[in-house]
């Protein structure tokens, strides 16, 4: 086992190890309060593990291969013993696998169970990203006096809601990851790669209802319930902690990506934390869902481990954000910083973007056909996000751009980022979508961030507000601000058909003609948080 260790250490970037020496005791069996039985395996050196500081993981998605080796081996390499635990109906453990749903009462038996363990010290740090984040929030405010720190990644408090936006569902995200949990198997890499293919075709299908069979050929629950139930639905009644972070006792350390599906989640958390005058610290760094560094590990290894020795932490400022443009990391003492102001930059005619006010125009036009959706291309996305040449897509009839002139100085953006669009559609139900985009010397346009909205009513002149993901990025001098408006990033969110009628169950597709504005008494702006811009 020697070599993996080896292996890890080089692919994580980390400095040699305490030892290399580390057991690992299988299938420990958890008793729940309903009487099914979890599964653990616990992570330790083969001499002094006992009594270590413990890492507690609990996930959905098994407890060896890769996933034992990094969230196991490495840590218990370095001064910690660990415990992986298979939530319910997952990976041998007992019951069925409700997501979400199951883990604040399974959670807080759990925590119960470990710290009476004769192997458990004084010391427990609660880690892991995404769904393993998640189940630290859903007792965070029950945590018993041995747990000393947080450090969630990639995650939220309310995990799923953010995909269940009656203003905008995302699809692609919510069903790789229902279909991919689903079916439980081994594959190869030939195999597994067929397999994810016929996934993403599979979002292709009428009804969506039906595109859940499509992928696995059977029924996927989750994914049903997500296309079923808003955010609103007494399905969802108790996956929603946010009101538990509040009462969170011990320090927590949370990171997440510009390119992350739970960012904006991860940061409300985090300032709610600030609010109420917790100790914490937010990481923010160019990543997507899937292609986190190893800065997880690195902070579990420095903050989490200090803190469950008794020691202070390193000192840091409370936000650590890296700004892109830039291609360097930046500390500031809150969220949003202090020294941004909002800036409106307008559409304006001729596809020019500037701070001016625009004159009188005649809208812009494009048509949109859900037949033939607005592609998304890298952003949030479940695999092929992150920053990507937009030159294609920008091509598209069903794409505006509008671009500044040359900047003569550096326009540095960092905070939450907002569109007002003055929109009309031959529909009554569409979507807008927002991008901001760099341009740079050579004319190759890149995505910064990005948001949707659905309208009802589209078919009346109205002002859309978008939401678009936060950001720090700094445009260079030399450079162009560009924004694209569009209906839609498919499979990103799922299409407007321009019926009305439900994202489960419809199976008709309209076209639509857009119409958007800039005029004196309708001037749609994107607004963006400048430095100095008061």
């Amino acid at each position: 086992m020697r070599p993996i260790s080896h292996l890890a250490q080089r692919m994580l970037g980390l400095p040699p190890p305490r030892t290399r020496d580390v057991v690992v005791q299988r299938d420990l069996r958890v008793p729940m309060a309903d009487g099914t039985t979890l599964l653990a395996d616990r992570w330790a050196p083969r001499s002094g593990g006992e009594r270590l500081p413990l890492v507690l993981v609990r996930s959905p998605y098994g407890r060896r291969g890769p996933i034992g080796v990094q969230l196991g081996r490495v840590p218990a390499e370095r001064g910690f013993q660990v415990l992986i635990q298979s939530v319910r109906g997952t990976h041998g453990s007992g019951g069925d696998f409700d997501p979400i749903r199951q883990e604040r009462d399974d959670g807080l038996t759990t925590l119960d169970w470990v710290i009476k363990q004769p192997w458990c010290g004084e010391s427990v740090v609660l880690a892991g990203a995404s769904y393993l984040g998640y189940v630290q929030w859903a007792v965070a405010d029950r945590l018993p006096p041995q747990v000393k720190a947080m450090i969630p990644n990639m995650t939220d408090s309310a995990l799923t809601l953010e995909f269940l936006r009656s203003d905008g569902l995302s699809l692609e995200t919510t069903f790789i990851w229902g279909v991919t949990n689903a079916v439980d198997e081994p594959a190869g890499v030939l195999r597994g790669l067929a397999r994810m293919r016929r996934r993403q075709r599979a979002l292709d299908t009428l009804p969506l209802d039906r595109a859940d069979v499509a992928a696995t050929g059977q029924r996927v629950p989750y994914i049903q319930d997500i296309l079923a139930h808003d955010a609103d639905a007494e399905r969802w009644t108790g996956i929603d902690h946010r009101h538990r972070v509040p009462a969170t006792t011990v320090p927590v350390s949370s990171i997440g990506g510009w390119y992350d599906i739970f960012l904006p989640g991860q940061i409300r958390d985090f300032q709610a934390l600030q609010e109420a005058g917790r100790e914490a610290r937010l990481t923010i760094g160019p990543w997507t869902h899937a292609n986190l560094d190893n800065t997880p590990t690195r902070e579990l290894l420095t903050f989490g481990l200090a803190l469950a020795q008794g020691r202070e932490p390193p000192r840091r400022p409370p936000v650590r954000l890296y700004v892109t443009g830039e291609e360097a990391w930046a500390d500031f003492a809150s969220w949003p910083p202090r020294g941004y102001w909002p800036r409106s930059f307008h559409l304006q005619p001729d596809g020019a973007l500037s701070t001016g006010a625009p004159p009188v125009s005649a809208p812009d036009r494009y048509r949109y056909d859900p037949a033939d959706p607005t592609p998304a291309v890298g952003g949030v996305r479940a695999s092929g996000g992150g920053r990507k040449d937009n030159a294609r897509l920008e091509a598209r009839p069903d794409v505006l751009t509008y671009t500044t002139p040359v900047l003569d100085q550096d326009v540095e953006v960092v905070g939450e980022v907002g569109a007002q669009i003055w929109f009309r559609s031959s529909r009554p139900f569409a979507d807008v979508f927002v991008r901001l985009c760099d341009v740079d010397e050579r004319g190759r346009s890149v995505n910064v961030c990005d948001g949707l909205v659905s309208v009802s009513g589209a078919d009346k002149v109205s002002r859309a507000t978008v939401r678009l993901w936060p950001t720090a990025h700094r445009f260079r001098r030399g450079h162009r601000i560009r924004v694209q408006v569009s209906s839609g990033s498919f499979p990103r969110f799922a299409r407007n058909p321009g019926t009305g009628e439900p994202h489960a169950t419809a199976v008709e597709l309209r076209p639509a003609d857009q119409e958007v504005y800039h005029d004196p008494a309708r001037p749609s702006a994107v607004v963006l948080p400048v430095h100095g811009a008061h």
